[in-house]
């Protein structure tokens, strides 16, 4: 008898060990392929490279945060990129230096820096709340929606870069001030913080408390896991739809100019491909598509450690071609493992 007990509690020891190893397969994907990349270039662990790592996720992390509210909410956000790339075209032209001699807006005189910034949150909230009320009032499917205003926004983009007299060139020679409120940093003796590590914490925190300690947040969560069970409950679903789509957008805004700050220029692709990484280090994080799963700490875990392999990569040499590869294949696996989580749960 008690021989026969003790058979199954091994077996279902093996079985746990086994589910536990199956749902975290992504993580030893990634630790797997980190080890590589320190195995072939030790020089890779730096404060130099960290540094590097937390200033480039930064945008990435402000991004994610904006498309995790739409996942949790069971949706997707495709547009993100071309948002990003629009708003990232907007602020360079309004803020390119005042002596610059291919500026796009020859007459314009030097602007507060936040007003640009101001201006292309408010434009991309705009593109989002459309997103959202298609979602939310006539149910359309939010891949589809999102794939739309895609093509859109990126229509929109083109249309706004392709500017006479110079045509598509990249909008360049941006305002010091605006290339140092992202490329700046905080030197504590030593070691340097930079300001896009600042902001995107800022937003890290709001966020925790926006999902953690307010209304908005249970709500949300309410959606994603039940909808008809939130309407049942009282929860006005299009009204908090539309906050959570417009929200992400005003992320993106300000995500996009932060990023055209940090890379010094701006051009209509700017952006292309953001939101497959942002949706990627989502569900890596522990969001999942099935909707109401997932926590703040899980985006950023998931930001950083799509950011170090990414860098990772590049720094010992891997062929950029060879790393579409390796994201493709990550995310492949990590909506895998959601989707057999999910299918385990039914």
């Amino acid at each position: 008898m008690f021989s026969s007990i003790s058979e199954k509690m091994k077996d279902l020891n093996k079985k746990d060990v086994l589910t536990w190893m199956m749902n975290n397969a992504i993580f030893f994907v990634l630790i797997g392929l980190l080890i590589v990349i320190i195995s072939v270039s030790p020089d890779f662990v730096s404060m130099r490279n960290f540094r590097n790592i937390l200033a480039q996720a930064s945008t990435r992390v402000i991004f994610a945060l904006g498309v995790g509210s739409i996942i949790v909410a069971k949706g997707t956000d495709l547009s993100l990129g071309r948002q990003v790339g629009l708003a990232a075209v907007i602020s360079a032209s309004l803020l390119q230096a005042p002596d610059y001699a291919y500026r796009m807006y020859p007459d314009l005189p030097q602007l507060p820096i936040i007003l640009p910034i101001l201006i292309v949150m408010i434009v991309t909230g705009f593109f989002s709340f459309i997103n959202g009320f298609i979602v939310s009032k006539f149910k359309v499917d939010p891949f589809i929606a999102t794939l739309g205003m895609m093509i859109i926004v990126y229509g929109v983009n083109s249309i706004y870069f392709d500017r006479p007299p110079y045509g598509a060139q990249p909008i360049g020679g941006l305002d010091p001030r605006f290339t140092k409120f992202a490329q700046g940093f905080i030197d504590l003796g030593g070691f340097k913080i930079p300001y896009l590590v600042i902001y995107a914490t800022i937003i890290t925190i709001f966020m925790w408390i926006l999902w953690n300690k307010t209304k908005f947040g249970k709500n949300i969560f309410a959606i994603g896991g039940n909808e008809e069970a939130a309407i049942v409950s009282g929860v006005n679903v299009v009204k908090y739809l539309l906050m959570v789509y417009t929200l992400a957008g005003f992320l993106y805004g300000f995500g996009g100019s932060l990023e055209a700050a940090r890379i010094g220029s701006a051009t209509n692709n700017t952006g292309n491909m953001y939101e497959l990484d942002a949706i990627a280090a989502c569900i890596v994080g522990g969001l999942s598509f099935s909707g109401g799963v997932g926590s703040i700490a899980g985006i950023v875990t998931g930001v950083l450690i799509f950011q170090v392999i990414a860098y990772g990569l590049s720094f010992i040499g891997v062929n950029p071609y060879m790393q579409f590869i390796v994201k493709g294949l990550i995310i492949i696996i990590a909506v895998a493992i959601d989707s057999r989580k999910h299918i385990k749960k039914k």
